[in-house]
């Protein structure tokens, strides 16, 4: 069954693990340093916040897919909504996970991300210098040079 995503950006980590905490009546699912997710069933949502020198609001949504057969349906729609934009992307590290990713960008530019988990890692995604240059792991804009105008990650990207 799929997981409704979303990833925010927030300038006060601390603050927002509390007030989400609250909001959510429970603690996040998972929590590092710079990041926090609650793994909600009621409403079924994969909610993310992280503090990594993005500007505080919406980073991005998504679906997550439970098996790589619900991916590729995901990743269908993301074709059939605009197939020149959508991106795959194989084993990306990002998030404290590895994960096989499609993304595409709506027409207001903001990018959705659908995604199967296969691993977890102990960091939260590839920290090359281009990848932190570029705003780091989980930005959709990462490395977008070959997609002008698309707000999605291109293949190799860490997100």
């Amino acid at each position: 069954m799929r997981r409704f995503h979303v990833h925010l950006g927030v300038p006060d980590l601390s603050a927002s693990i509390r007030f989400y905490s609250g909001l959510f009546g429970k603690a996040p699912t998972i929590q590092k340093d710079d990041y926090a997710k609650w793994m909600l069933d009621d409403p079924r949502v994969n909610f993310a916040i992280s503090q990594r020198g993005r500007a505080a609001g919406l980073n991005h949504l998504g679906l997550q897919a439970e098996s790589a057969e619900e991916l590729a349906g995901i990743r269908a729609q993301f074709e059939a909504a605009d197939a020149s934009a959508t991106v795959a992307e194989s084993g990306a590290m990002c998030c404290y996970v590895k994960s096989d990713k499609h993304w595409v960008t709506d027409p207001q530019g903001i990018a959705w991300e659908a995604f199967h988990t296969l691993d977890s890692i102990p960091l939260f995604g590839s920290d090359n210098g281009e990848a932190k240059a570029a705003g780091g792991c989980c930005s959709p804009n990462a490395t977008c040079a070959s997609l002008p105008g698309k707000a999605v990650a291109a293949p190799g990207a860490c997100c």
